[in-house]
């Protein structure tokens, strides 16, 4: 990766990236390796970091796929590499990951795209419902979000977008 470029995980649904490639992707939050996230594991090694931030943006995924009910039930995370001008500040909170972006995600930034295989199609369906009851604390909500959560994601290069839409629609 350029040095020059910081790596942030966005989160997103299969319709959004049905515009990647015409409109960018949208989205006004994202996750990175923060200094805020970099302070509360200070163990962490930069790998098990992006890890800890990924993560968050596929959480993430299932809040835009709440407000989306039509959407396909996977999670999907668009890896991409910005310059730093393109990056806000988060909420600057202790072990935070969260960041704010400037502008649309152009194509051309996209290193990856992460998507649940179909296997997860139904345990992702059961989180979205919930994941705002889990968010507030109900342990019965939580138990279905973590039951997603055990699903990795695939993993796609971008010259793959078109396939992924056809298998992931």
């Amino acid at each position: 990766m350029n040095q020059e470029l910081v790596r942030v995980y966005v989160p997103a649904t299969v319709p959004m990236l049905a515009r990647l490639r015409e409109q960018g992707l949208s989205g006004d939050q994202a996750h990175a390796v923060t200094p805020a996230l970099r302070e509360w594991y200070a163990e962490g090694d930069e790998e098990e970091l992006e890890y800890v931030a990924f993560t968050r943006a596929a959480q993430d995924a299932l809040h835009l796929l709440r407000a989306d009910p039509g959407a396909p039930r996977r999670r999907v995370v668009v890896s991409a590499d910005l310059p730093p001008s393109a990056i806000g500040r988060g909420d600057g909170e202790l072990g935070s990951s969260a960041v704010t972006l400037a502008d649309v995600v152009p194509v051309a930034a996209v290193a990856a795209i992460h998507v649940d295989g179909a296997d997860a199609v139904e345990e992702v369906g059961a989180a979205a419902d919930v994941v705002a009851e889990a968010a507030a604390g109900d342990p019965d909500a939580q138990f279905t979000v973590d039951g997603a959560e055990d699903h990795e994601l695939e993993w796609y290069d971008v010259t793959e977008l078109d396939q992924l839409l056809r298998a992931a629609g």
